[in-house]
């Protein structure tokens, strides 16, 4: 299973670099490879190509996509870090974005990104304008909009340092992480040429597979070290955030993450059998380390 997810990394890989080749002006470039090329897990597009290869699609269509949604996710964590949201000084070990090139540029950075994406997917429909690629289009711009995303984002932003219940961290949760989530399983679900039956099923799996990835971020904010995350602990705390484990104490919040990986791996089973490659993604992503 390994080898198969450095075969998808090593893929998707090649599609960045082939899709923010170095042209001018280089600066602004060399700021938006700086971000993708810092060693992201690569996350959302492994599960967009997980989920197509298991329901036995061809993985190759999903890598303009895959290019995409990875470009989103790593323009949001530029805008995220910037003094005007969560002002962190590290990212994935290295220095963010706009500590090396400035706040202006890394605002322009995540921007060409954002439209880079959809620059690179508007193509691929023009090119194989198809009903799979049609629904994998419209999946990734709801996700990453203000129903998504960025409204995530946005109340986020809005309830820091005020007193919210579990339906309003949810909310959060759904929207700010699970959104891109849920997009990744139903791109890779949508150009295999899934039906609508299955898609809801895999979009209840994504939104429980984002909801679990946020709760991991929220317990190794407390219990790691920056050595390890290659970003500053105890930022939500800083900032003030509410997190899961700000809500609710470590003890539930490790007790609801187990129930709910354990409902994750019963779904991933029901929905797409055993031994696939998708349950060894999530295994990996739900104990990981950083």
């Amino acid at each position: 299973m390994e080898k198969i997810l450095l075969e998808y990394r090593n893929l998707i890989n090649k599609e960045l670099e082939k899709n923010i080749a170095p042209e001018k002006p280089e600066i602004l470039f060399e700021a938006m490879r700086y971000s993708v090329f810092a060693g992201g897990k690569r996350a959302r597009p492994l599960f967009m190509m997980a989920v197509c290869d298991s329901l036995g699609g061809n993985i190759k269509q999903c890598l303009p996509f895959a290019a995409a949604i990875e470009m989103i996710h790593t323009y949001s964590l530029i805008h995220d870090d910037l003094p005007a949201m969560d002002n962190d000084d590290y990212r994935r070990g290295k220095l963010t974005n706009h500590k090396v090139y400035g706040e202006a540029m890394a605002i322009l950075a995540g921007d060409a990104l954002l439209n880079r994406a959809f620059e690179i997917i508007a193509e691929e429909c023009c090119n194989n304008l198809n009903i799979g690629n049609m629904y994998a289009f419209r999946y990734l711009t709801v996700a990453a909009g203000a129903c998504g995303m960025i409204g995530g984002q946005a109340a986020d932003i809005l309830s820091e340092g005020q007193d919210i219940d579990m339906r309003e961290i949810l909310f959060i949760h759904k929207k700010k992480t699970s959104a891109l989530f849920c997009a990744a399983l139903n791109m890779g679900a949508a150009l295999a040429g899934a039906g609508i039956d299955k898609i809801k099923r895999i979009t209840a799996l994504g939104e429980k597979i984002g909801l679990a990835f946020q709760i991991r971020d929220d317990i190794l904010d407390i219990t790691s070290t920056q050595e390890i995350l290659g970003k500053p602990v105890n930022s939500d705390m800083r900032n003030k955030k509410n997190t899961y484990v700000s809500l609710f104490g470590m003890e539930k919040t490790n007790g609801d993450y187990k129930i709910l990986s354990a409902q994750i791996y019963s779904e991933i089973k029901n929905i797409f059998g055993d031994n696939n490659i998708l349950y060894y993604l999530v295994s990996k992503i739900l104990d990981r380390d950083k």
